[in-house]
């Protein structure tokens, strides 16, 4: 079993980019509109913050969890939604303190898991480092839509590889979401890493292939960017087919950003 640690590290060093980006706003800027309808960034902070807490009692407390976990699943379409809303009406700071609190709880109860153990969550259970990898992801796209809210441009790190593995093993749910039969075969998948070196997924000779830089996979499968302003490659009907529906998350598929430049 390969050590979970670095996995940690990655998740905590990406709360902290973000922490950096969000720690000195005023307060008027907590309240700009971000990319995600209705969403400010208080809400994309305070969604963070919830899921956060969400691990948090799914590693500490199964059973709690999933006693909290009916109530949410309870009301779908809506349960996401509230979470955020609750914490975008705080303070700035207290915001921020809930959410600085709660990712270093969260952080403490992943390196004291059992080595080996899973925990209950919204699909599967998860092992700590899943549920780290997951938070990762959260939170590199949550802070995508940050960052956008605030025109800022964020240097891509190979933490992205963390990203790209969920959104490649989530390939035949992408399918699956859209009411469509998965392909049997295995997809190739070569995406350069914001340090240069080649991720590679899938069999060197699969007839379908996906190839372009890991930031623009990353902004796809996480629906921040239509697939017309990215550098990615399909070659074969399947894996193009898959380019124009991949996610990365649970859930129905969302609707994805405009391409830049379309009305509305």
């Amino acid at each position: 079993m390969s050590d979970p640690t670095p996995v940690f590290d990655d998740l905590r060093e990406e709360s902290e980019e973000l922490d950096a980006l969000v720690a000195e706003l005023p307060p008027e800027q907590w309240r700009l509109p971000t990319p995600a309808p209705r969403w400010s960034v208080a809400h994309q902070i305070a969604h963070l913050a919830w899921t956060d807490r969400q691990a948090h009692l799914a590693v500490t407390d199964a059973d709690g969890f999933r006693a909290a976990a009916q109530k949410a699943l309870a009301a779908p379409d809506t349960f996401v939604d509230d979470g955020a809303d609750e914490g975008a009406h705080l303070p700035p700071a207290e915001l921020l303190s809930r959410w600085r609190e709660g990712r270093t709880a969260l952080d403490k109860a992943l390196r004291a898991a059992p080595p080996g153990a899973r925990f209950p969550w919204y699909g599967p259970p998860m092992s700590a480092a899943s549920m780290a990898t997951g938070r990762i992801m959260e939170t590199w796209a949550h802070g995508q839509d940050v960052a956008d809210a605030l025109g800022v441009v964020r240097p891509p790190t190979d933490r992205l590889r963390h990203v790209v593995r969920i959104g490649v093993r989530a390939r035949d749910f992408a399918f699956g979401v859209h009411g469509l039969t998965a392909p049997a075969e295995e997809f190739r998948v070569e995406l350069r890493s914001p340090s240069g070196d080649l991720w590679a997924y899938g069999p060197e000779d699969a007839a379908q292939r996906v190839t372009g830089p890991a930031l623009d996979f990353c902004l796809l499968v996480t629906q921040r960017a239509h697939r017309a302003d990215l550098a990615l490659r399909a070659e074969g009907p399947d894996a193009d087919r898959w380019l124009d529906i991949a996610q990365a998350f649970a859930g129905p598929p969302g609707t994805g950003r405009p391409p830049k430049g379309a009305a509305g």
